[in-house]
């Protein structure tokens, strides 16, 4: 009696302790994206494009506006300068200045290079939500540069608006920093890996000052976005984030 009421009991909190698992991972990944993106943010950035035989950089200033509005200007090198991109809704668009043209990004488009880089479109601006968009999962825990973290799991949900078939995250305990992300194609082939690195205080936040992503099968391609000024809660409004204001932006 005393073991099938401990097998009943174990039926009965198993799946409250599956729940209160997963509620966990997604406050962990709830934390760890509103720890880098705030709720208005600004930034100077530099990112530096490598290749086996070259490599270029492209300065850049970014806004953001929660997680629907974004916008990422070039401001060097010459030849780019003034170049823009935008995130308003599910909306996106470029501003390419040479030609005098807008180019709105159709959905097939959200996995191609960003600048030539080893970035997607998907991941300047984050059309897709890493909160509400996944379903989370804690499957372990590790360790990455002496930090303890959470391995999560981030798995679609049926019919979100995503490009990857499944992501691996690990979170660091304390600061809930973004150490290390594993992007996995629709096939569960491992496609980037990006890891945050050079954790300092940046506007009174601890933050991986560098980003870098790193293609699975493409031997001495990188790329590297270092965060060379951030200033979060800016005065910001929805009206910052539009197409004449892309094309005008200095």
């Amino acid at each position: 009696m005393i073991r099938n009421f401990l097998m009943l009991t174990t039926l009965i909190l198993l799946p409250l302790f599956a729940q209160a698992q997963s509620m966990d991972a997604t406050d962990i990944i709830r934390r760890a994206d509103e720890k880098m993106r705030g709720e208005s943010s600004y930034a100077e950035l530099k990112m530096t494009i490598v290749r086996p035989t070259w490599s270029r950089e492209v300065e850049m200033k970014s806004w953001s506006l929660g997680n629907d509005y974004a916008l990422i200007l070039i401001m060097a090198p010459a030849r780019d300068k003034g170049m823009a991109t935008l995130k308003r809704d599910q909306e996106i668009w470029n501003w390419q200045p040479s030609i005098d043209r807008v180019i709105k990004l159709p959905p097939s488009m959200m996995l191609q290079s960003w600048m030539g880089s080893d970035f997607t479109n998907d991941d300047l601006v984050q059309e897709s939500s890493i909160v509400t968009d996944y379903d989370h999962n804690l499957v372990g825990q590790d360790t990455i540069n002496g930090l303890n973290c959470y391995k999560i799991e981030l798995v679609p949900k049926p019919d979100a608006p995503v490009v990857w078939g499944r992501i691996l995250s690990w979170v660091s305990q304390e600061e809930y920093l973004q150490l290390r992300t594993e992007f996995y194609d629709e096939d569960d082939y491992l496609v980037n890996t990006m890891y945050g690195k050079e954790v300092k205080e940046m506007d009174g936040r601890m933050l991986p000052s560098v980003m870098e992503m790193i293609p699975a099968d493409e031997e001495g391609h990188k790329t590297i976005i270092t965060y060379e000024d951030i200033d979060f809660g800016i005065d910001l409004n929805k009206s910052f984030f539009s197409i004449q204001n892309m094309k005008r932006i200095r």
